[in-house]
């Protein structure tokens, strides 16, 4: 049975995150101590003591949940993954765990792009919002409709599991979607409290700053198989991870496909390493008859 291995993305944050974990592993304490020394900042005590309104913050949230991802997998005895995959900022953590780029050239390139992504949403205010209940194509439909309404921007954003997707674009096209998604039906429709439109077209004013941090970063063709964000496909290749990185910005997470694609080849035991416990959940409401683990 193949083991798959999955790095969660923003939204699974919390105020004393990996604190445990630095206190309990010397090397830990080592990986933190470092981080804060790549960034020129005390990231580890946003992450341990807060306060949560800092650690919500885009970017610190994602070099927070990057750097917990890695290191609770480097602390681990356990076997090596056959595949592996991140959603969203955990494609990173993935590719580091994977030997696809260092420690220190992924904290960079996350911090940056946490960066890049809050500057897009000052510059291009947007709203992302939870569609439970809809069938995936409904929902892009529907998305569709809201624009042509509107003249405005809103997409599918992340397509998380059988009827869980989450949309993205600009507020008016948004809310839009939304009164649509009720009247068709959905079970709910709900906007999130997040600080921009990401992957939509509204984070476009970050693209150029991403695309100039990937070509300065040395990319390694990985060790096992990484699954792509962008179409749910696996490559060991380093020029494709560098292109799917750039595409994962502006497009939707296809984190439903990804799973389906992983189990297709063979896993049958998948693996969350980071915090919380979102993507365990993702897996039990995708695929049936697996093994679901977590390491926090």
């Amino acid at each position: 049975m193949k083991k798959a291995y999955l790095f969660p993305g923003q939204g699974s944050q919390f105020v004393g995150m990996a604190k445990e974990l630095s206190e309990s592993h010397p090397e830990a304490k080592k990986r933190f101590e470092e981080a804060n020394d790549i960034l020129g900042l005390d990231l580890a005590s946003i992450m341990f003591e807060g306060p949560e309104s800092k650690l919500k913050q885009t970017e610190f949230t994602q070099p927070a949940i990057f750097v917990h991802s890695v290191v609770r997998y480097q602390t681990l005895d356990i076997d090596k993954p056959d595949m592996v995959a991140g959603h969203s900022l955990g494609e990173f953590s993935a590719l580091v765990a994977n030997g696809a780029i260092s420690f220190e050239d992924g904290l960079k390139l996350v911090r940056k792009r946490g960066q890049l992504m809050q500057e897009a949403g000052i510059k291009n205010p947007g709203a992302m919002a939870a569609v439970i209940g809809m069938d995936d194509d409904k929902v892009a439909e529907i998305c569709e409709d809201a624009s042509e309404k509107t003249a405005l921007v809103v997409i599918p954003a992340n397509f998380n599991c059988p009827g869980q997707v989450v949309i993205s674009g600009n507020d008016e096209a948004v809310d839009e979607a939304i009164e649509l998604m009720k009247k068709a039906g959905c079970r709910m429709a709900k906007k999130l409290p997040v600080s921009g439109a990401f992957h939509s077209p509204l984070m476009r004013p970050a693209l150029n700053g991403l695309e100039s941090q990937l070509e300065s970063t040395s990319f390694k063709n990985p060790e096992f198989p990484v699954y792509a964000n962008v179409d749910g496909k696996p490559t060991t290749d380093a020029e494709t991870i560098k292109e799917n990185l750039r595409k994962q910005l502006l497009n939707a997470v296809q984190w439903t496909k990804t799973l389906e694609n992983m189990h297709a080849d063979g896993a049958g035991e998948f693996v969350e390493i980071g915090p919380g416990k979102v993507l365990q959940g993702l897996v039990k409401r995708t695929l049936k008859k697996v093994e679901i683990n977590g390491y926090q």
